[in-house]
């Protein structure tokens, strides 16, 4: 069961979704960049390799087209394609035709100098003289691919440990930028506190002088002014409550225990009938009896007086409200406008309203959601 217990709670789960979301997107651009300086790296170490062949395959090249030479000029007594056990080799004419070749690789590029396929580094050179009818001249040696394995094998540990590195220099920052954040957010809830405690007192004596006075002793006049006066106590206190309930319920123990849901239920409506004047709302009560349930009464009332203060502040002028009550099933229905499916998807998120036209700060349904799942209602 998920109970989110307290403000407290809830900031330290926002701080932790803040570092989360921006680790992950610090972690996917450090990772594009590090593997784009690590390719930047693979290829200069790799040009850097293929220069040193170059130079030890253009010393094999010259000896090649020497030989080449000599059997151009003495064709008919050798009629033998020189060969040698430390390079393969063939030659192409100008139209890049094959003219001869000992080469393991079909995958001639003619148009490169120095290129590596299949574990084969190849050397392209054009004579300055076309012996044997060769424009092209290609050399080609094995490649142990040792270099190759040492290599990737420093780019990763560079990559790993570079990654780590910066992932707690981010993780480092983030914390130093959202300190003064999280102090403000901290000090905003102390405030928060420290009001609700406050407001106790003199909420809970503006209701109980009201209930103290007998409207029906006064002039029509008089009852109007004590009942706008009720109607506001009772606003502020639900407000309060809902307040304190987000505030200090981490040091509040549930004293569950069964219930006679009905009488609640009954008591609750009554509560919030003198609202129901401002609108000209009609209450339709269909309340089985006895009807039984093990929980905390506080927070049960909590979630019957937030479902009624909703449906008297979203419905229409002279509407009504359907509260039904049977056993395993509780229904608070209102006629207003409704709401859409995108709207009902982001129901129970905290401080999220859909009508600014109408008071509140959109916490009563996320403390409905709350008792709802600590109990799996």
């Amino acid at each position: 069961m998920l109970v989110l217990k307290s403000l407290d709670i809830d900031l330290t789960q926002s701080e932790k979704r803040t570092l989360f979301g921006f680790l992950s997107l610090y972690s996917f651009f450090t990772i594009v960049i590090l593997f784009f300086i690590s390719f930047l790296y693979f290829t200069f170490q790799k040009d850097l390799m293929l220069q040193e062949k170059r130079l030890m395959m253009q010393e094999y090249s010259n000896d090649l087209i020497f030989r080449l030479k000599d059997l151009h000029i003495n064709f008919d007594k050798y009629k033998f394609y020189p060969r040698d056990e430390k390079f393969n080799s063939a030659i192409y004419d100008s139209d890049k035709k094959l003219i001869f070749s000992t080469l393991e690789s079909d995958d001639v590029k003619l148009n490169k100098v120095t290129y590596i396929t299949n574990s084969k580094i190849h050397f392209i050179e054009e004579p300055e003289s076309y012996y044997l009818g060769a424009k092209y001249v290609v050399l080609e040696v094995s490649d142990d691919l040792k270099w190759l394995e040492k290599l990737k094998k420093e780019i990763f540990i560079f990559v790993v440990i570079a990654f780590f590195f910066m992932t707690f220099l981010g993780y480092f920052l983030l914390k130093v930028f959202l300190k003064p954040m999280k102090d403000a957010l901290h000090l905003l809830d102390r405030f928060i506190k420290d009001t609700t405690h406050e407001l106790n007192t003199p909420i809970s004596a503006i209701i109980s002088n009201v209930e103290m006075i007998d409207t029906d002793s006064l002039d029509e006049k008089m009852a109007r002014k004590i009942k706008r006066i009720d109607i506001g106590a009772k606003t502020i206190s639900n407000i309060y409550e809902d307040l304190t309930f987000l505030t200090l319920d981490n040091k509040i123990i549930s004293q569950n225990e069964y219930l006679d849901l009905t009488k609640i239920v009954n008591q609750r409506v009554e509560y919030f009938k003198t609202l129901e004047d401002v609108k000209k709302i009609k209450f339709e009560i269909m309340v089985d009896e006895d009807v039984i349930i093990f929980c905390d009464s506080k927070k049960i009332s909590k979630v019957i007086d937030n479902l009624l203060s909703n449906a008297i502040k979203y419905n229409k002028v002279k509407g009504k409200i359907l509260v039904t009550l049977k056993e395993n099933y509780l229904s608070i229905e209102d006629t207003g406008k409704g709401m859409s499916s995108d709207q009902i998807s982001q129901l129970f998120q905290r401080y999220m309203r859909f009508d600014k036209s109408v008071g509140g700060f959109g916490i009563g349904l996320n403390i409905v959601s709350i008792i709802a799942k600590e109990y799996n209602l």
